[in-house]
């Protein structure tokens, strides 16, 4: 075929960095995070990833302590809480604006009505530093139940961009195969997980502990071989400061954390299989270039998007309407609920 003949598709550089946040400290986590993505930009890339909750702490002591323990560490992870529409959530997007480069990363979200409600959100801005999603976790995992509050479907949205259409996940989302799907039948091209430090599933000694490095290699190559898309999974780690404010001098907990299977960040193609080497258990970051057109030919195979399913037999319904703690009606200045989440879209914008 002749040269140039055809659509383009796009081609860039992914980053995903597997760091440690600065534990319950907003601030200078978003100091941070501006220095990491000014040495992925060195790198040249087009989009840097950071994992899950890396604003500002993943909630381990959920884990390892009973409830009535954990009430301090709730009051300042929600004082760190990034708050939506507000001056931190504009921060973060000045790192994307100023750096040009597509930002993805996992934030602990308060809202402007509850005292009380914290949400696991991944946010995602363009090269300007405008917020094109804000995902919620939909289902907080395990212990996580006792920080995080659940998300709604309104997130649950594939984003088209320069770079490709992107879909967004966090954690142990990547095992529900719906909220996959969902995400793979509006066109996802490129797909962000976002996974935490550790996770002490069961006390040492005690055999089938949860493997977290296995795990999010085992669901990462499942959704892109499946799917036939990119996939960038970026962790957080944990450091020694972190570990020590969580044990509180208790050398079971500690030893506990210290020794929990690693987490991993890696970028993987439309086989399944790694394009680049993964960091594990420490900080660093992976790098490797994208070429969506990859897609095209493993898609010959299997296409559950397209023709290798029975839409005859099989129907999804997925509901994207927002959960609000209140639907103004009888306002003739009140826009309809779907106008509404536009607007609110752009205010955060």
């Amino acid at each position: 075929m002749p040269a140039g003949s055809g659509d383009i598709y796009p081609k860039f550089r992914a980053v995903a960095v597997q760091a440690a946040p600065v534990f319950l400290d907003r601030d200078a986590t978003i100091k941070k995070m501006d220095d990491l993505v000014m040495k992925a930009k060195e790198k040249g890339a087009d989009i840097v990833v950071f994992g899950e909750a890396f604003i500002s702490a993943f909630p381990l002591w959920n884990m390892v302590y009973a409830p009535v323990d954990q009430h301090e560490f709730f009051k300042k992870l929600f004082e760190n809480s990034v708050e939506i529409p507000g001056p931190h959530l504009k921060m973060i997007g000045e790192v994307a604006r100023r750096h040009r480069v597509f930002l993805s990363v996992g934030i602990n979200e308060k809202g402007p009505i509850s005292m009380g409600a914290i949400w696991n959100t991944n946010l995602l801005f363009d090269r300007e530093g405008r917020l094109l999603s804000k995902h919620q976790k939909l289902v907080p995992t395990w212990a996580e139940k006792l920080t995080w509050a659940r998300g709604d479907g309104s997130s649950l949205r594939v984003v088209p961009t320069e770079i490709g259409r992107i879909g967004v996940l966090n954690c142990g989302e990547n095992t529900n195969p719906l909220a996959r799907f969902t995400l793979l039948a509006q066109g996802e091209q490129v797909h962000i997980a976002t996974y935490p430090p550790a996770w002490p599933f069961k006390r040492m000694g005690l055999a089938g502990n949860y493997n977290l490095t296995e795990a999010i290699r085992i669901r990462s190559a499942a959704h892109s071989f499946e799917g036939k898309v990119f996939n960038i999974v970026s962790s957080c780690i944990l450091d020694g400061d972190a570990i020590d404010q969580v044990s509180k001098g208790n050398p079971e907990i500690k030893a506990l954390l210290e020794r929990a299977p690693p987490p991993i960040s890696l970028i993987l193609g439309p086989t399944g299989e790694m394009i680049a080497e993964p960091v594990i258990g420490k900080e660093g970051m992976v790098v490797a270039d994208i070429d969506v057109a990859q897609c095209i030919e493993q898609k010959q195979a299997h296409d559950i998007v397209g023709y290798y399913n029975r839409f005859d037999i099989f129907h999804l319904e997925v509901n994207f309407t927002p959960n609000l703690p209140i639907w103004p009606k009888g306002l003739h200045e009140e826009a309809p609920p779907e106008e509404e989440e536009e607007s609110n879209t752009e205010k955060l914008n």
